[in-house]
C-alpha cells in the first residue's frame, strides 16, 4: 500500500515537471516568433496549480495524500543575450501550518535566434519552508537542459533534469543526514498551431498539442523544475527511505494541450494535461490543470 502511494506520487510530481516545462517552452516560442526576446525585460507572474499534499498535515507516508491548490507569484529578469535570472515562492491553500511552503531562486540561458530550433539551460536552488503539509524530499538543486526542434511539422523535443541536495535533521538528540539525487530525461512530440492579429493588431496566439513520454530514477519524491514543490524540514530523514533505489526507466506517459496568448505585455497560459504511470499498481489515467499569467515591461 505504502509503495503503491509513493509511485503515485512520483508519477504526479514528475508528469507535472513535464508539464510546466511545456508551458515555459511554449511562452519561450511565442515570444521569439513575436520578436518579444529582442529586448531586455523585467517579467512578474502569477502563476495557479494543485500540490500533492497530507489532508492533515500530518507527516505520516501511510495516509492518502490530496491535491491542494496553491499559488506562484514570481518576477524574472530576461537579457536580449538570453541571460536570465528568476526568484519565486508558494502559497498553499488550506495549508495546516506555514502555507509559504517553498522559495525558488534560478538562473539559466535560452538560446531562440534560430528559426529552426531552441535551446536552454538552467540552473535553479529550492529553499523548503517548515511546513507539515507536503511529503519530504533532500532534492535542492537542479540542473535542467532542453532542445526543441521546430522545423518539421511534428517538432521532436527533449528534456533532461538532474537534481542532488542533502537535508539533516534532529531526532532525539540523533542528527540525521540524508543525500540523494535523481535524474529524469523527458521526449515529447509536439505541433505548433500560432495564429497572429488574432482579436488585435500584433496579438498571438499559440495552441500546442504534445505527447510525451518521461523516463527518470526516482529515487526521491523530487519536484525537478516542476511547479508543485515538495519539502519539509523536520521530520526524520530516513523516514524518506522508504523507496528502494529504483533503475532507470520509463515513469509516465502524457497527452496534453497547452495554450498561450500574448498582446503587448501580457501573456496568459492556460494548460491541461492527462498522464498514466508506467509502474506501481495504480496505473489509472490522471489529469490536472495549471495556468500562468505574465507581465513584462
Amino acid at each position: 500500500m505504502m509503495q503503491r502511494i509513493v509511485l503515485i506520487i512520483c508519477s504526479i510530481l514528475l508528469s507535472q515537471t513535464a508539464h510546466a516545462q511545456s508551458l515555459e517552452e511554449l511562452e519561450r516560442s511565442l515570444d521569439s516568433l513575436l520578436g518579444l526576446r529582442d529586448k531586455s525585460q523585467f517579467v512578474v507572474g502569477i502563476s495557479y496549480g494543485n500540490n500533492p499534499a497530507y489532508a492533515d498535515g500530518k507527516m505520516n507516508y501511510a495516509r492518502s495524500l490530496v491535491q491542494k491548490p496553491f499559488l506562484s507569484p514570481s518576477i524574472s529578469y530576461y537579457h536580449k543575450s538570453g541571460l536570465y535570472a528568476n526568484a519565486s515562492t508558494y502559497y498553499m491553500f488550506g495549508a495546516t501550518k506555514n502555507p509559504w511552503f517553498e522559495h525558488d531562486l534560478g538562473i539559466g540561458y535560452d538560446y531562440n535566434k534560430h528559426p529552426n530550433f531552441i535551446a536552454g539551460i538552467s540552473y535553479n536552488h529550492y529553499f523548503y519552508a517548515d511546513s507539515s503539509d507536503v511529503p519530504l524530499t533532500p532534492i535542492k538543486n537542479e540542473l535542467y537542459a532542453y532542445f526543441s526542434y521546430r522545423k518539421w511539422w511534428l517538432e521532436p523535443g527533449i528534456n533532461i533534469d538532474f537534481g542532488w541536495g542533502k537535508e539533516s535533521a534532529q531526532y532525539k538528540r540523533v542528527t540525521y543526514t540524508n543525500s540523494g539525487r535523481d535524474f529524469n530525461l523527458n521526449l515529447d512530440v509536439r505541433h505548433s498551431f500560432l495564429w497572429i492579429d488574432v482579436l488585435n493588431r500584433n496579438d498571438g496566439l499559440m495552441i500546442l498539442p504534445v505527447a510525451s513520454l518521461t523516463f527518470g530514477t526516482t529515487n526521491y519524491l523530487t519536484n525537478l523544475r516542476g511547479t508543485m514543490p515538495l519539502g519539509n524540514k523536520h521530520t526524520k530523514p530516513q523516514e524518506i527511505n522508504y523507496i528502494d533505489r529504483l533503475s532507470f526507466g520509463p515513469r509516465f506517459a502524457d497527452l496534453g494541450v497547452r495554450v498561450a496568448y500574448n498582446y503587448k505585455f501580457v501573456t496568459i497560459s492556460p494548460a491541461y494535461t492527462v498522464f498514466k504511470p508506467l509502474q506501481g499498481d495504480d496505473r489509472s489515467m490522471l489529469g490536472y490543470f495549471s495556468a500562468t499569467m505574465k507581465f513584462g515591461f
